[in-house]
């Protein structure tokens, strides 16, 4: 049974890093202003909550400089060939990568408009 939004949106709290708690409910209200449908908000809160945990407590959103910190994220979510023969994985790969960017960009928009995002704790 997929998860609901209203679940995923109660595990943004669990998150290590407040800086990252807080970008990650701004984001929510940002796609919620914009009236994203719900399964759009649950798939890419889904998966920046995934990133961010990955992340731990010690690194930020602000602090990816290079695109191997989320390559080496996403390089977690390949199986190996025994496990995934017809390498389905690349579609998880790919749609992870989509969601990341989708809340990487949004970040750099937001920076220089009122009511900066906070940079750290």
């Amino acid at each position: 049974m997929p998860t609901k939004l209203s679940t995923t949106v109660t595990k943004i709290r669990s998150i290590p890093n407040k800086t990252n708690t807080t970008t990650i409910e701004e984001f929510h209200k940002y796609m919620k202003d914009n009236d994203s449908s719900d399964r759009h908000q649950n798939n890419a809160l889904k998966v920046v909550i995934a990133y961010a945990k990955y992340l731990g407590s010690d690194a930020t959103f602000y602090d990816i400089s290079h695109k191997e910190q989320i390559t080496r994220f996403l390089d977690t979510k390949v199986k190996s060939v025994e496990q995934d023969p017809d390498k389905k994985c690349i579609t998880t790969w790919n749609h992870y990568l989509h969601r990341i960017k989708h809340l990487i960009r949004w970040i750099h928009n937001q920076r220089g408009k009122a009511g900066p995002i906070p940079q750290s704790d």
